[in-house]
């Protein structure tokens, strides 16, 4: 059995107030002090008892993430960049899925009441309401790649309408009127958001906007290859294809593959997101780049600073960048180079 916070105490030869002032980091302790207890904790292999240390400090050093799928390159990109700021601050992280179910968000909140320091959350099912009724108001949420409702929350979104009508104008540059959409789910907000992109590019352009070019989709390869199939039924056909997240444009490919369709000789191809694999398709994947990573990075940085400041600060809509990146699917510049390669552009606003 690990060591007790009181044979700590009676080894260094302090009370057991002082060694909980030591692991907690509440109140002074003298250098000199704080070395033995911490050399006799290692020495007993003593370990705080997280629960006892939580009703003390009234802090858990644990934060939650609510996405409403953990399948994907997308989620995993995104948690890849969360884990390493939380670990890197001394966070631990409780993950969950909702499954875009709105009585499972609500009694997943609920239980996380107590539990966690702060609360990350990217679900389209998410409203002010259901987060107003099931938390506590002082626990520190941001909403990511969510509708914001109000100014009761943090929020980071990507800039998915300028970065759609940006790859749409890109498309038309390169001689391309009859542009299909691939669209995403019609809940989500990201989904949403880019297929306004689509629709304003299609009318500012002046392009082929008749409705059979918008093909439902659900963000998941089988979606895309689905897509590509009506895609290569309609008459006449599109001569390029946006896909509204990069998991679509690869099912998309291998339908029109399958088909004997060229890509990009016989059809353009593009998507958004820039997961990493899709620089390593065949050809490389034209894509609207989100920096996933960086996205949870930012993200988590965001909600510990929320958490320190105990929520006690001014709530902030901060919307991110996305950049073109041109690769061989659409037969633009850059597509010629290796894995990886591609030229790059800014998205304006």
């Amino acid at each position: 059995m690990s060591a007790t916070i009181k044979e700590v105490a009676r080894e260094a030869g302090v009370s057991v107030a002082t060694v909980s002032r030591v692991f907690n980091d509440k109140g002074p302790v003298r250098t000199e002090t704080r070395r033995r207890i911490l050399e006799v904790a290692e020495r007993l292999r003593y370990t705080p008892h997280g629960a006892a240390r939580s009703l003390i400090t009234n802090e858990t050093h644990t934060v939650s993430v609510l996405l409403p799928d953990l399948h994907g390159e997308f989620f995993s990109e995104v948690m890849r960049g969360i884990d390493s700021t939380a670990h890197g601050s001394g966070y631990h992280l409780l993950v969950a899925s909702s499954h875009n179910d709105h009585a499972e968000i609500k009694a997943l909140l609920r239980a996380m009441r107590g539990r966690v320091d702060g609360l990350i959350i990217m679900s389209p099912d998410v409203d002010a309401h259901t987060l107003e009724s099931n938390l506590p108001e002082s626990l520190p949420i941001l909403l990511l790649n969510c509708l914001v409702d109000g100014t009761s929350f943090d929020s980071i979104n990507v800039d998915n309408h300028g970065g759609a009508f940006a790859m749409v104008r890109h498309l038309a540059g390169l001689g391309h009127h009859r542009i299909a959409l691939i669209k995403g789910a019609p809940r989500n907000y990201d989904a949403r958001e880019r297929l306004r992109g689509y629709r304003d590019a299609v009318a500012a352009l002046a392009l082929d906007a008749t409705a059979d070019l918008e093909l439902d989709g659900d963000f998941s390869e089988e979606a895309g290859y689905r897509a590509g199939q009506r895609v290569l039924a309609l008459r006449p056909r599109p001569s390029a294809v946006f896909a509204t997240n990069d998991a679509m444009a690869i099912g998309c490919l291998y339908a029109l593959r399958e088909a004997g369709v060229s890509v990009p000789g016989d059809l353009a191809l593009a998507g958004f997101d820039d997961i990493p694999i899709a620089r390593y398709m065949t050809p490389p994947l034209t894509s609207v780049s989100v920096s996933i990573a960086e996205l949870g990075a930012r993200a988590m940085e965001r909600l510990l600073s929320s958490v320190k400041a105990r929520n006690a600060h001014e709530r902030r809509h901060e919307t991110l960048p996305t950049t073109l990146v041109v690769r061989g699917s659409c037969g633009g510049a850059g597509g010629a180079g290796s894995p990886g390669g591609g030229s790059r552009s800014g998205v304006p606003p």
